[in-house]
């Protein structure tokens, strides 16, 4: 009989261990980021997501800079978008008087960071701006093509700007979308052949066969669409081009993803 609960016990432990790494949520950095932008205020100033800036009078560009068009014009690399957020200004522009006074005369000025957020924050704020901004942009036609397709298939308004958050999505296994760029990706696709699947059919005849893995499926709010009648000739090399890009080291401004939940 003890030899019965003891190992009645070792298979609870294990069970509990293997579901709590199953369950486990890798949110990339930009995700990351962006639910940090929610919680510090930041979209109070600069708009839901941080694509429509609120009304700045005083300023004669009238709002507060948006992420998608506006971040070139302040910063052209990650570190002056970490300068933004960690001083609240570049050192380029605080020696400018001009800007200075142009600063001096809105009544919304940005706030400094530093002291809020720890260095490891304020990158994944970076790596959210950065996503939310297309930046940096595909070096090759072919993953250029992928993401204009990304864009016009719909796929960025689950998978987020470039295919980089990882949006809520209650009832899925970890509760969110998985990004492309994130750990969770080579879990759910292996190979180019798993790709296609999963865009013509909405799923891969992997997971259709698994009934754990359709349980969560049939049970998550958003559910990937099948878009093989929506395909144009070349989408699915072009598709798996951008992905490719995106994953590589290249793209990448962020710190190895770590557990996170809500």
């Amino acid at each position: 009989m003890r030899w019965s609960v003891g190992v009645v016990l070792v298979l609870v432990v294990v069970a509990g261990i293997t579901a709590a790494f199953v369950f486990r949520q890798r949110l990339p950095a930009a995700e990351r980021g962006r639910r940090l932008a929610v919680r510090t205020g930041c979209f109070s100033c600069h708009g839901p997501g941080g694509i429509r800036g609120a009304a700045n009078p005083g300023r004669k560009d009238k709002t507060v800079p948006n992420f998608e068009d506006d971040v070139m014009m302040y910063a052209k690399t990650p570190e002056e978008i970490h300068e933004w957020i960690h001083s609240g200004v570049t050192k380029k522009k605080a020696a400018s008087q001009t800007w200075r006074a142009e600063r001096d005369s809105g009544a919304l000025r940005m706030p400094a960071f530093k002291g809020r957020m720890n260095e490891r924050d304020m990158d994944d704020v970076v790596a959210y701006v950065m996503a939310m901004a297309g930046m940096p942009e595909p070096d090759d036609s072919l993953s250029a093509h992928g993401l204009e397709r990304v864009q016009a298939l719909g796929c960025v308004g689950c998978h987020g700007a470039g295919g980089r958050l990882a949006q809520h999505n209650p009832g899925s296994l970890k509760g969110y979308v998985p990004s492309w760029d994130g750990e969770d990706f080579p879990e759910l696709v292996k190979d180019s052949t798993e790709f296609q699947e999963w865009v013509e059919r909405g799923v891969s005849r992997r997971f259709e066969r698994n009934g754990v893995a359709r349980f969560f499926l049939d049970r998550a709010v958003l559910k990937m669409p099948a878009y093989r009648r929506h395909l144009a000739p070349g989408d699915l090399e072009a598709l798996w081009a951008y992905v490719q890009w995106l994953r590589s080291p290249k793209p990448a401004h962020s710190h190895q993803e770590h557990e996170e939940g809500d």
